[in-house]
Formats: structure tokens, C-alpha cells, sequence
């Protein structure tokens, strides 16, 4: 479901300019989700905050950062108390290292790479991308995004897009 405005337990996506930007646009290519609009997920808290993936690891910054820019924000049907829960576990999340390897492991993984320890790392919590953070705070929250036996942790931004109008499983 897409929001016009965001409430807590929202998922915003966005896009990112310059080098970081295209460099997760060619991850997401690379993992066979095409050039998407969006490189860039973050989990909306209550408060005006949102928690993000960021390379110095996962933080909590008000939701005004993202004023004047493009975001659209999509959950699937949740309760009030599932939007509180989802937002407790986010903050659990604060300081979560973030990997840009996770995009190489996603792409090995949609290869079909034999790599030892692959999905062990993809799934590994202490590094998230911002796409499987907001993946990841949603599961310990009893919400599950995807119902497609995908590997923990194996969710880039185009994924949580192609959420837009669709429900979650429960």
C-alpha cells in the first residue's frame, strides 16, 4: 500500500544521486532487478525520525532529511500495534554495520555462484544494506515481507518497490 504521507512503520524509498547511486543501480542490475528508480530504503519511526543503513552503520536522523525529495512510502496492511513493534525494532537496529559487499553476495547469489559460506554471509545481521535492514526489522516484528523462500538478508530497494500495492505474509 502506498502512503501519501508517512506513518510510522512505513518503508521510504528514494532515489540516490551521484556515484553511490549508480553503484547500487548496478548492483540491482546485476541481481537482475534492471535499472530501478530506487537505490535507497529507510525505515520510518515514530517522533518525525526514520532509521537508515549508512556506510558508518545504521542511525536514527529526523525525517526531515529527506524534505523536497522524491520518496514514496509503502507498507502492507499493519495494525497500530505491529507499527509500534516494527518501530521498537528499529531502534534496536542503531549502529548495524553496513556492507557494500552485500550487493557483490546478493549478485553471486543470483548467479548461482558456489561459494562457501554464501548464504551464511548474505544472511549474517551484524551488516545490512538499507533494503535488508528494513527487511530485517519487519521480520522481528512478526511481519514478513516476502513469501518466496528467499535467503534472509537477500532483498535490495527494486524488491521492497515491487511491494508497492501488494501485501505482506504474515
Amino acid at each position: 500500500m502506498i502512503h501519501q504521507s508517512p506513518q510510522p512503520g512505513d518503508i521510504g524509498l528514494t532515489s540516490i544521486v551521484g556515484l553511490v547511486g549508480w553503484g547500487i543501480r548496478v548492483g540491482q542490475w546485476l541481481n537482475g532487478d534492471g535499472f530501478g528508480v530506487y537505490e535507497h530504503a529507510f525505515l520510518v519511526l515514530d517522533n518525525g525520525q526514520l532509521i537508515e543503513a549508512q556506510p558508518g552503520g545504521a542511525q536514527i536522523v529526523g525525517l526531515d532529511v529527506y524534505a523536497g525529495r522524491h520518496v514514496e512510502y509503502v507498507s502492507p496492511e499493519l495494525t497500530e500495534a505491529e507499527r509500534l513493534l516494527i518501530c521498537l525494532r528499529g531502534r534496536e537496529m542503531v549502529g548495524v554495520d553496513y556492507s557494500f559487499l552485500d550487493y557483490a553476495a546478493i549478485a553471486a547469489h543470483h548467479f548461482r555462484l558456489p561459494i562457501p559460506g554464501l548464504r551464511r554471509y548474505i544472511a549474517a545481521t551484524g551488516h545490512e544494506i538499507c533494503s535488508a535492514l528494513c527487511d530485517e526489522v519487519y521480520r522481528r516484528a512478526g511481519v514478513h515481507l516476502f513469501a518466496d523462500s528467499r535467503w534472509p538478508g537477500y532483498v535490495v530497494p527494486a524488491d521492497l518497490a515491487a511491494l508497492l500495492g501488494r501485501e505482506a505474509q504474515r
